[in-house]
């Protein structure tokens, strides 16, 4: 990576780490507002792409979905996936999609891969809510608490593909997936899981501080080890996607970095595992 794409990617990340840790901090209506607007971005993304093949999604509509979702778990975040009303707009959107497609398509425009492409794209690209579902656990002591949570995967995450990369550069000979991703590596892929079991067990100990939501060193291990293989299935389905288009990014929204969808792809996956795993494994 040549030094000042290097440059821009530290510019563009530092203050997106920042907005993300405040609003993380801030939690509810913050921190949905912010998911909210990731979900639609990443979208759009999603139908742009869509868009150079056969479907012609319905892109507003399906933008204002991903959000209107998102916004929805943030109206009752402690409740989870007991709150309905998330799966109330996903199924509101199932129903206007159909109209919406046949008012503005017709049978010409293919609605039924307009409709389905839309659905999924919105369902698809909220599952970023789960990141409040994360944030506001019942029984958390304060928003460090909560936020120590929520970070748990996105840290798992990052170390997954940072183990990937630097394991891929020193020692990668044989290819994963070379028809998908040519770049990724069998030994890249290897270096993350092993490094990620090492860095969820190290998180467990920290979580230890406080008194509910504390997974053993063991579990974090386990948390690891599942993280690191969501978030390279997230990756590789992204690089699939792409490859299926013909474009080397999501989009352009972030110099350096891609798309939305470049940057949350992995994140996609790894954040409803990680309220699975507190809430099914962990436990309270």
């Amino acid at each position: 990576m040549a030094a000042s794409e290097t440059r821009t990617r530290v510019l563009v990340a530092i203050p997106g780490v920042f907005v993300a840790l405040g609003a993380i901090y801030a939690g509810r209506w913050v921190l949905a507002a912010l998911l909210a607007l990731i979900a639609a971005l990443t979208a759009r993304e999603l139908f742009v792409m869509a868009a150079r093949k056969a479907p012609r999604p319905l892109g507003a509509l399906g933008m204002a979905g991903a959000a209107g979702i998102v916004l929805a778990a943030g109206a009752a975040p402690a409740e989870g996936l007991d709150n309905p009303l998330p799966a109330a707009v996903l199924i509101l959107l199932a129903l206007v999609a159909p109209a919406a497609a046949i008012w503005s398509r017709g049978v010409e425009g293919e609605p039924l891969l307009s409709v389905s492409t839309t659905v999924f794209g919105a369902g698809y690209a909220a599952l970023v809510a789960f990141g409040l579902y994360l944030r506001h656990l019942p029984g958390v002591d304060d928003a460090l608490h909560g936020s120590a949570i929520l970070f748990a995967p996105v840290l798992l995450t990052w170390a997954s593909d940072t183990f990937a990369y630097f394991g891929g550069r020193a020692m990668g000979r044989h290819k994963l997936i070379p028809r998908v991703s040519p770049g990724k590596t069998v030994e890249g892929a290897v270096s993350a899981v092993v490094g990620t079991v090492v860095v969820g067990a190290a998180y467990a100990l920290f979580l230890a501080r406080f008194v509910t939501w504390v997974p053993t060193p063991l579990e974090g291990a386990l948390f690891g080890l599942l993280v690191s293989v969501a978030a390279q299935m997230g990756d590789l389905a992204e690089s699939a996607w792409k490859r299926d288009v013909g474009v080397k990014d999501s989009g352009t929204l972030l110099p350096g970095h891609g798309g939305a969808l470049d940057r949350f792809d992995s994140l996609l996956f790894t954040l409803p595992l990680g309220y699975a795993f507190f809430r099914f494994v962990v436990g309270y």
